[in-house]
């Protein structure tokens, strides 16, 4: 009888998986992670599962936790071939977002999917993590590299990761007492940071321009690449000083969309468009896709990677700490009443 199976002797190798790739770059993992290790780590990347021990110093520790990848930002990394910052922005996007609450980021994991593995490419991937975890102060515990025959194009690739922080119960940031009065300070972006590419992809597509041509002290594709900024040090030294009443990291949905998530109901934050300058590559993205006003703030951070609201009579001194700490500060505006259902950021 006729056997209806496959007689040849088939290994993972067949499938299109290299399992000594894999193991080679786990080896270029372990110096990396090693290099952001901190209080609190037991054991980290080549075991199962990663430990962590809360440092001793929280009496009554939350855990904050955020995941996020980094979109189509990806693609144009591929296009240019520069693979070494994207890691920056994985990080950034998670630890900027707990740091809201006013969580000490603790530890970060990735995870890096492929169709076939690229060790020098991998390996620059995670240089940029760990590069994002240092900025952060956070330690690379463990991730997982999953090489999938079939799932992606050939040289693509995609990101994910989470970070996980602590902060005091007593000293969560949760805007409820963000007020009328309230002066808005805004953080300088890097750029684009990891939002908005579909966008940015289809202007660049749209028009034919050469990423390699020149573009201020850079390259047009080098600014577009420009990794997102980690906030976490200059914040983290201004809550030991002073007090914030309200953190809004700007991603997907600009200042439009992500200020409100820290507001009360109740109140309006009103911002200047003239109190600070937006830096070139949002000009150049304006006016090369012909992009509405509207549309740019509310797809791009347009040049506010955070914002900061505090009191008043508090503000002069936070934004000196936050100064210190390396941020460039600007006063963008104020919190008023809000006036019926009007929307609760107002750009005027």
């Amino acid at each position: 009888m006729k056997s209806d199976h496959n007689s040849k002797q088939l290994s993972y190798r067949d499938a299109g998986v290299d399992i000594d790739a894999g193991e080679r770059l786990v080896e270029n993992i372990k110096p990396l992670a090693r290099a952001t290790s901190r209080d609190g780590v037991l054991a980290g990347v080549g075991g199962f599962g990663a430990l962590f021990e809360i440092p001793a110093r929280y009496r009554q520790p939350v855990l904050v936790t955020g995941t996020d990848g980094v979109g189509t930002k990806l693609k144009l990394a591929s296009q240019i071939g520069k693979h070494d910052t994207i890691g920056i922005d994985l990080v950034a996007m998670s630890v900027n977002d707990i740091l809201v609450q006013g969580a000490e980021p603790l530890f970060f994991l990735d995870y890096f999917s492929c169709g076939k593995l690229d060790v020098e490419v991998a390996t620059d991937v995670v240089s940029g993590i760990a590069r994002g975890c240092q900025l952060a102060k956070c330690a690379l515990i463990g991730g997982e590299t999953a090489e999938m025959p079939g799932m992606y194009a050939e040289g693509d690739y995609d990101l994910a990761g989470f970070a996980v922080g602590a902060v005091e119960k007593a000293e969560i940031i949760d805007g409820k007492t963000i007020c009328p009065g309230d002066t808005v300070l805004g953080l300088a972006s890097s750029g684009p940071h990891s939002n908005g590419y579909s966008l940015i992809r289809r202007i660049v597509e749209s028009t034919g321009v050469d990423l390699s041509s020149p573009f201020e002290s850079t390259t047009l594709g080098n600014a577009l690449l420009e990794p997102t900024r980690i906030y976490v040090s200059a914040v983290l030294a201004a809550l030991k000083e002073t007090t914030i009443k309200g953190l809004a990291h700007i991603t997907g949905g600009g200042l439009v969309d992500n200020v409100p998530r820290v507001l009360p109901r109740n109140v309006v934050a009103e911002i200047r468009r003239d109190a600070w300058p937006w830096p070139p590559v949002f000009d150049w993205l304006q006016r090369s896709g012909n992009v509405a006003q509207a549309e740019m703030v509310r797809v791009f951070n347009c040049g506010i990677g955070m914002v900061v609201i505090a009191a008043s009579d508090e503000a002069s001194r936070l934004a000196r700490v936050l100064a210190d700490h390396g941020e460039t500060v600007y006063y963008i505006g104020r919190v008023r009443e809000r006036k019926g259902d009007e929307a609760q950021t107002v750009i005027v």
